[in-house]
């Protein structure tokens, strides 16, 4: 249903008008001589036209202001990603791309409704609270109980010996570490007690769980985020609370105080409904059926405007194309912009892509994420299930990543790409994540404060001329990426 009503709809959906806009992880820094019959030395001059055009002018931050104040925040099910759906469609058709269309996928809908959170032992004190997504609420007026402080697994150690978790609201005050320049943000360990956390309490017998916000720095600002229940365990109310509460419901209880919680939410789960991906295409000159793809995802939480995460990496592979196609710069092969749907609570969007396209997996050369924002772009990463052929694909992006040292100083890393490209990884498809500064993500990230006044127009020109000249090199070279030439293989037969 919902296709036939975007495809009707789309033609007549409002469009911001659109001015031009003057404008961490481990890995080697590049290499600024190029070297003669290298990649990059063959597309020394298509890259410096490229990104002195983006820099120059282009709308990658009018459409991202519209999406970000015009529609807002988008959660799956919601009347606000229908509407960012048929915008970014009528945005590409505007745009001159080839076979824009919605491509539907059915998608969970998460209700939050009304939530709050009070301590009423040992003083009055009220808490800033975000349910989790896909929480189940809480019954009749609330659930008022004592809470336990966990900061670790082996917490629960004594806990269990001595049954204190039982009829409790357990607090998870896991501290999330400083952002370190090598080594990253700590975020895929922290998370793990958003994630897993209420179902870990559930076996206990706990009634709630109050989870410490997964970030470094707080200003009262709490983060919300998907948890996963255990559906062989009983389903209990499970709510984000910001680093300031969490610690001082910590210190009350490291001076012998009590604590008690009263929490309640009305948040449900409601029927699946009908969502969409959007895709767009670049169309190749001489082997179109050869797909290079871009993209980011369109669906956010449910607070804020969804701006680094991910609107950014949408807008900057929309602008990518967009560039490519007013330069007249049309690579050999297709590059195709794919927005995902529901990657926040679900993944439906990267797990239909993966499954609808399998046939056509094989001519998929690269898949190419943004979702970590649109701070100062820093370089990629490689992933292939192919150890021989990431490899090689490292090398040939390292090589690449010279012709982008205007931009600043770039990186190459192997491993993780994206969540949405991440269904592709089995079918074949050499996979890379778009890197960026991320220092100051996770201040953000799933929070109120997700809101275009945090994006910087000339880092996010940075972002589209780094893909942009990326994307065109990947769908223009002779070989496909994670291929050797044929010269360099006689080299070293």
């Amino acid at each position: 249903m919902l296709s036939r009503i975007l495809i009707a709809s789309f033609l007549f959906a409002s469009v911001a008008p659109v001015a031009g806009a003057t404008m961490s992880e481990p890995a080697e820094q590049p290499v600024q001589t190029i070297e003669k019959g290298s990649i990059a030395a063959k597309y020394q001059e298509a890259a410096t036209k490229i990104i002195d055009a983006v820099m120059a002018e282009n709308q990658a931050y009018e459409r991202l202001e519209y999406l970000c104040t015009k529609i807002g925040h988008r959660l799956s099910g919601s009347t606000g990603l229908t509407k960012a759906i048929n915008w970014a469609i009528s945005v590409m058709i505007k745009d001159g791309q080839e076979n824009v269309r919605p491509e539907r996928v059915m998608v969970p809908v998460w209700f939050r409704g009304d939530e709050s959170a009070l301590i009423t032992h040992p003083r009055v004190h009220p808490l800033t609270i975000l349910g989790l997504g896909g929480s189940v609420g809480t019954t009749g007026k609330g659930i008022t109980a004592g809470v336990v402080v966990v900061e670790h697994e082996d917490d629960f150690l004594w806990l269990d010996e001595e049954d204190k978790v039982r009829g409790k609201i357990v607090l998870y005050n896991n501290k999330m570490p400083e952002y370190d320049p090598e080594t990253g943000s700590g975020y895929g360990t922290t998370v793990r007690f958003r994630s897993k956390g209420a179902s870990m309490a559930a076996e206990r017998k706990a009634v709630a769980v109050l989870v410490r916000s997964v970030t470094a720095h707080s200003l009262n600002t709490p983060h919300t985020g998907a948890l996963r229940y255990d559906e062989n365990l009983p389903k209990i109310p499970a709510a984000a609370i910001t680093t300031e509460d969490a610690e001082l419901i910590a210190r009350l209880m490291k001076q012998g105080e009590a604590v008690s919680v009263h929490l309640s939410m009305n948040a449900r789960m409601l029927p699946e409904a009908a969502s969409a991906n959007v895709v767009g295409e670049l169309r190749g000159s001489t082997n179109p059926e050869e797909i290079v793809v871009i993209g980011g995802h369109i669906d956010s939480w449910d607070v804020g405007q969804g701006a680094h995460d991910d609107g950014g990496g949408c807008i900057i592979a929309i602008e990518a194309i967009n560039v490519l196609r007013k330069l007249d710069m049309i690579p050999r092969r297709t590059i195709r912009v794919v927005l995902w749907t529901n990657e926040e609570n679900g993944l439906r969007g990267g797990k239909a892509y993966a499954r609808e396209h399998e046939k056509e997996l094989p001519n998929h050369v690269v898949a190419i994420e943004s979702d970590g924002g649109v701070f100062r772009p820093t370089g990629y990463s490689v992933d292939s299930s192919d150890p021989e052929k990431q490899s090689i694909g490292a090398q040939q992006v390292r090589d690449i990543m010279r012709l982008l040292s205007p931009l600043g100083p770039m990186k190459i890393a192997t491993g993780f790409s994206g969540p949405d490209v991440g269904p592709m990884k089995q079918g074949g498809v050499m996979l890379m994540g778009h890197r960026v500064d991320g220092s100051k993500y996770f201040d953000y990230h799933h929070t109120a404060a997700d809101t275009i006044d945090k994006v910087d127009p000339k880092e996010l020109s940075e972002n589209v001329a780094s893909l942009a000249t990326l994307a065109y090199i990947l769908a223009d070279m002779p070989n496909r990426l994670g291929t050797e030439t044929e010269s360099k293989k006689g080299a070293t037969d």
